[in-house]
Parts: structure tokens; C-alpha cells; sequence
């Protein structure tokens, strides 16, 4: 079995070096960083260290990450609400809550299970990736219109069709405050968090992220704003990292967002509202639209 080697170096002193493992590595939780320290899987400085040393800064850390084995991913009866189906691809809207991928500590209950028991000829495809039909993703908190491919020339047209940005993504949002102006096109770099590695962050050395904005709707009492977002990339977390640089975050989230939500809310008030796309195999330009869920309704009728 083969393992993967990460390395980095400690920018500043005084953290625990669990706690930094957890900020480095993606979906592990803090038992898990603390069992590979203590499985002598992570050195400093080329030495065994323990869970809780305090890093000075400056040092090496090594981690030996063992080969994970693969997850076999059963077909679930879960509730889909399916706007469109043909043999190459559906059109679905994913509820808020729904993990779209299997991964540690969502190893069931997610919408490729989901997927596999509405559409079961989905796990024969040869996708080397694994992506079982996901064009695209929305974040757990996300709730709105995906694309689920059927077949294998299905997934490579429209993945082809993502990559050349000939789809069109709307999105709508409620924002803690009125960005500057009505409108406005924000072009800031995406990359991982140095410091939180399973955050997002504008960074210099980013992948290119376009994000244009409409304010829609600024009547609400404190200040906040419903507004319509336009992908022109796809990079993870985009409006949220986006409508946070422009002092706009979104309202119900808890990791780009304000630390003290003035508005309780479970999730993320967005909602993929608009899907514009080519068929793979007719080349007919189709449109989809899914109105904000009732909940998100009610929540900004109350806040005029």
C-alpha cells in the first residue's frame, strides 16, 4: 500500500501542532491528526513529537498519510427533487444540509448515494475521477440546481462546457450589508488559507475567480441586501470568498461571515437560482430556475 508525503514549514510560534495538523489536512478531524501524531506518522524537524508540543516557528513538519482505502458507496433512498431527465443527464435541485460527495464522516446520506439508487446505471461509468455523474458541486449549506450526467460523453461535454465558461450560473443571496454600489464585477485570485487550510482565501497566487453582482432588493431593516451573483469561474467557496472581500459576507455563514450572526440561520442564505447549459447531445440551449426555498422566504419577509 503507498502513502502520501506532506510537508510544510511553521510560520508562527505558539500553536499546538494537532491543532495545526488540523488546519493543514483536509476533512480530518481532530481525533485523527492526534492518532497519526501519536501513530509516529508526523515529525518535527525530523523527530517524533507529541500532540500537544507548542511550535516556535520556523520548523518542519513531516506527515505520512497512508493510503485511504476506497470507500464502496451504496445506493440510498434519498428525497430528490428532479427538475429534468433524459438518457444523458437530470437536472435536479439539492436541498441545503445534503453533502454532495462521500468522504470522512459523510460516508452515507449524501446526493451520490442519492444519485446511485435513483439512477443506478450512474456507477457503471468509467470516469476515472470517481465523480459518479457530479458535473459540478454546491456546498453542503447550498441549496439550489446541479447537473447529474448519465453517461460517460455526457460528463466530458459538459465538464468541457464548465472549463470554457459557456455555462451560466446564477446565484442569489442575502448579504449582511449593501455592497458600495448596485452592481460591480469582482476579479480576485482564490487559493487555499495558509493559516486554515480548509478555508478559502483572495490570495495573490490564486487560480483567477470573476464573480459579477446585481443588487436585486436593499428594503430590510438592517441594512442587508438580496442579491443576484454570476459565476464566470468555479472556484471553491467563490461568492462566499467574494461577497466576504467586498465587506458584503453572506448572510448564515459562519466561516467567511460575521462571527456573531445578527440573523439565525442554519445555513448559508444561497440558493443556485439559475442553470443555463447546452445539451451534450442535441446542442439545444436549456434553462432551468428554482425559486428560493420557503424557509429563506419567510426568514426575509420578517427582516422588512
Amino acid at each position: 500500500m503507498s502513502e502520501k508525503q506532506v510537508q510544510f514549514t511553521v510560520d508562527e510560534a505558539g500553536e499546538r501542532l494537532d491543532k495545526l495538523l488540523l488546519a493543514q489536512l483536509e476533512n480530518f478531524s481532530r481525533v485523527q491528526a492526534q492518532t497519526l501524531i501519536k501513530d509516529g506518522h508526523v515529525t518535527v524537524n525530523g523527530a517524533p513529537a507529541k500532540p500537544g508540543i507548542k511550535l516556535r516557528g520556523g520548523e518542519t513538519i513531516s506527515v505520512t498519510l497512508p493510503e485511504t482505502e476506497i470507500i464502496t458507496i451504496e445506493a440510498e433512498d434519498i428525497a430528490i427533487k428532479v427538475l429534468y431527465e433524459d438518457a444523458d443527464l437530470a437536472v435536479i435541485e439539492k436541498p441545503a444540509g445534503l453533502v454532495v460527495h462521500p468522504g470522512v464522516g459523510n460516508e452515507s446520506g449524501t446526493l451520490v448515494n442519492a444519485i446511485l439508487s435513483l439512477w443506478p446505471e450512474i456507477a457503471q461509468m468509467q470516469d476515472p475521477d470517481q465523480r459518479h455523474g457530479i458535473v459540478h458541486r454546491l456546498d453542503k449549506d447550498t441549496s439550489g440546481l446541479m447537473i447529474i450526467a448519465k453517461n460517460d460523453a455526457a460528463l466530458a461535454n459538459l465538464m468541457k462546457q464548465f472549463q470554457a465558461r459557456t455555462v451560466e450560473k446564477i446565484y442569489i443571496a442575502l448579504v449582511e450589508r449593501n455592497p458600495k454600489t448596485l452592481n460591480g464585477r469582482i476579479e480576485a485570485p482564490i487559493g487555499r488559507d495558509p493559516r486554515q487550510r480548509k478555508r478559502m482565501a483572495v490570495a495573490r497566487e490564486g487560480k483567477p475567480a470573476i464573480t459579477e453582482f446585481n443588487v436585486i432588493d436593499d428594503n430590510f431593516h438592517e441594512g442587508q441586501a438580496l442579491v443576484e451573483f454570476n459565476l464566470l469561474t468555479g472556484r471553491t467557496h467563490q461568492i462566499r470568498v467574494h461577497a466576504a472581500f467586498i465587506g458584503s459576507p453572506v448572510v448564515g455563514d459562519t466561516v467567511y461571515g460575521f462571527r456573531k450572526q445578527r440573523i439565525k440561520l442554519k445555513r448559508n442564505f444561497l440558493h443556485a437560482a439559475r442553470l443555463s447549459f447546452e445539451h451534450p447531445t442535441t446542442g439545444e440551449r436549456l434553462h432551468f430556475e428554482s425559486p428560493l426555498p420557503v424557509a429563506l422566504s419567510h426568514i426575509m419577509e420578517k427582516m422588512r
